[in-house]
């Protein structure tokens, strides 16, 4: 089962295009898949949309009454499917203004039945790009993707702020378990969770990959939300929170930390023959 979270805000006119390009690409994969969309305060027409898309496609709507922004909607979402699905699940997070193919789904898929538990999409791979972002955003997402890199590396991943990414359900579940409702903690401060799971998943010792990817900015049919301002000040606030485990907290995230090593990867950092199995 594929579970796809798809955080939306005022996102009328995205929804149809982009539920028909998921059931284009899940049947050709062959799998089944349930999209879970969270409303986020919408002011526009997305609910109707939604309830309308509901006859006619896998769809779960969670509904916020107020705009609370994309932290507490993803964690939401987030622990709505935790609660549903099967440690061999496969979970996609994608944006849900069609700049994010669904086409890369199957490559991401892939590389988790290699035995990686998140899988990111990449524009710094080689073969990505981004089209339609403007020079002063793309040097901004530059910069911050390496000073996230400096502080928290992960051997061959260079992306750490697309939020397209696939997770076995299992990693999401046991990262749920050890930081429980801190999993994604600084939620008023722009698009900043979603760096912060990947940091979650790098302190977990997680096995991270990347695919390349190709933004299509220029698709996009909705009003950006990202307020750069907030969302670099929340880098910074990332990193002197997260660089080290501080206090009592910290202390009891390490061993529960530990004891997941201990529990699912062999000497050479792999995950065990019985814990790769993704369905």
């Amino acid at each position: 089962m594929i579970y796809l979270l798809l955080p939306a805000y005022n996102e009328q006119d995205a929804l149809e295009p982009l539920m028909s390009k998921i059931e284009r690409v899940m049947h050709e994969m062959h799998v089944p898949y349930r999209v879970i969309v969270v409303n986020d305060g919408s002011t526009d027409a997305t609910e109707r949309i939604l309830q309308e898309l509901g006859t006619r496609y896998p769809l779960d709507v969670i509904k916020h009454k107020y705009n609370r922004g994309l932290g507490e909607t993803a964690r939401d979402g987030f622990e709505f499917i935790a609660e549903v699905a099967s440690p061999g699940d496969i979970v996609v997070r994608m944006d849900c203004d069609d700049t994010h193919d669904p086409a890369y789904i199957p490559a991401m898929a892939a590389k988790l039945k290699e035995g990686y538990e998140v899988v990111t999409t990449s524009r710094y791979a080689e073969g990505g790009g981004q089209i339609g972002v403007d020079l002063y955003r793309r040097t901004i997402s530059r910069i911050a993707n390496l000073l996230l890199k400096a502080c928290f590396p992960i051997p061959g991943v260079w992306e750490y702020t697309c939020g397209f990414r696939a997770y076995r359900a299992a990693v999401l579940q046991d990262a749920l378990a050890i930081f429980g409702n801190r999993f994604i903690d600084l939620k008023g401060l722009g698009f900043t969770g979603t760096v912060e799971k990947m940091v979650k998943f790098k302190l977990m010792g997680a096995r991270v990959a990347e695919i390349p990817f190709v933004l299509r900015y220029d698709q996009k049919l909705s009003t950006s939300k990202v307020v750069t301002s907030i969302t670099t000040l929340g880098y910074f606030v990332l990193i002197a929170k997260y660089v080290y485990f501080w206090g009592d907290l910290g202390k009891e995230w390490k061993l529960k930390i530990e004891e997941r090593k201990r529990r699912l990867y062999g000497s050479d950092g792999r995950l065990s023959e019985q814990a790769q199995r993704v369905s």
